[in-house]
């Protein structure tokens, strides 16, 4: 069935618009740390309670079925609107660490109306190169996860609050163009009931559960990798004195950088085939864990820089890829609900390895502790090379 031309690229802007909200604390992270008197430590802390919120909320979601029985696009902007309201409150000037973690923690809550369930109203739209089409929507993820780190440089003659206002502001716009543009799917089978067991009944599906173990591999890396590039940036400068890097920039373009890759990757998996391409990225990204020790040690920063951009590349590259694998070995009356469950337990994982990287930095400078990374990739790439499922590529 074709679609119209205008469904996939108002998905994808709506997409970008609201997972700004992701990292916008992350992006003025310095600025809160100044201002509400918090530890260095914050950035882990804070990264993780958006990423318990998002745990949380997918949970709720998944066990509600809501994804599966209500309008997804009338999910999305509830979803966008109370998430950017929660993340606005972050520039209240009698905050504490508290009340940020707080704060962080319903902004992710409500990003669990927002990222799977674009994902679910795209597999609404798409079953022919939903690779593709994913490939889009998860680049949109990348590109607004990373744009506040722009906004920070962007907006930096201007306080800080500008970042936080501005990514809300986007939020409401996203919200407000999915509802308004993008109706129901022709391929969308509402589900009438919750169904209090669904959480665990999807993995009774061997095919599915090899593809989803495959998908929280990735996650391992992933989070942790995107929270801590401004940490990696900022050792190798303390290590090379003669180097001043532009963090906020270099931040945004190493993470931003890996959206294009899911565009690429969603091309080329539907000439070369899903599973391989998302091999060969999960293979890829597991080396430059392994081998980022002796990148730091460089003396050229400019090989540094183009590690990290490949590293940035390669971490997300098969992202989209596995989605498609989970949406395509899912029962469709469920899809929406399978998607978020993965998406709940792979964030949960993340939770882990962003927490056991903050206590490492703690306890030793060595720049070995990247390599706790590759633990990830490596039980994935194992749990992909699988022949039971499902890889249609087109």
């Amino acid at each position: 069935m074709k679609q119209p031309k205008v469904i996939l690229p108002v998905i994808v802007i709506s997409q970008f618009c609201c997972t700004s909200l992701w990292f916008a604390g992350n992006g003025v992270i310095n600025d809160l740390v100044l201002n509400f008197n918090l530890n260095i430590s914050a950035l882990g802390h804070l990264t993780s309670a958006v990423q318990f919120g998002f745990i949380i909320g997918t949970l709720g979601f998944a066990i509600l079925t809501i994804a599966d029985r209500f309008s997804p696009s009338k999910v999305f902007l509830i979803s966008a609107l109370l998430g950017s309201l929660f993340n606005l409150g972050i520039i209240w000037e009698s905050n504490n660490l508290m009340s940020l973690l707080l704060l962080r923690f319903f902004t992710g809550f409500f990003l669990a109306g927002i990222y799977p369930v674009g994902m679910k109203i795209a597999a609404d739209y798409y079953k022919k190169g939903l690779g593709k089409s994913l490939g889009f929507l998860v680049g949109a993820l990348v590109i607004g996860t990373a744009f506040p780190h722009l906004l920070k440089e962007i907006t930096d003659l201007y306080s800080w609050k500008s970042v936080l206002m501005a990514t809300s502001s986007l939020a409401v716009v996203g919200g407000l163009l999915m509802i308004l543009m993008v109706p129901d799917g022709p391929y969308r089978k509402p589900s009438q009931r919750a169904d209090l067991f669904v959480f665990f009944s999807v993995f009774r599906n061997k095919k599915f559960r090899s593809v989803a173990f495959g998908y929280f591999g990735h996650m391992w890396e992933l989070y942790a990798f995107w929270a801590f590039v401004p940490i990696m940036l900022k050792k190798y400068s303390t290590e090379h004195t003669q180097v001043l890097f532009n963090v906020s920039l270099l931040s945004f373009l190493i993470i931003g950088i890996g959206g294009l890759a899911c565009v690429f990757s969603g091309y080329l998996g539907q000439k070369a085939g899903i599973k391989q391409i998302a091999f060969i990225a999960l293979l890829l990204s597991c080396g430059c864990c392994l081998i980022s020790p002796l990148l730091f040690n460089s003396e050229y920063e400019s090989l540094f820089i183009a590690f990290l951009i490949f590293w940035g590349m390669v971490v997300i590259a098969d992202s989209p890829l596995l989605s498609t694998l989970v949406a395509q070995n899912a029962p469709e009356e469920i899809k929406g609900t399978a998607l978020t469950i993965v998406n709940c337990i792979g964030y949960s994982i993340t939770i882990l390895s962003i927490q056991f990287i903050t206590e490492m930095i703690a306890l030793t400078d060595s720049n070995a502790i990247y390599t706790i990374l590759a633990i990830g990739p490596i039980l994935g790439l194992i749990a992909l090379r699988s022949k039971s499922y499902k890889t249609v590529s087109r």
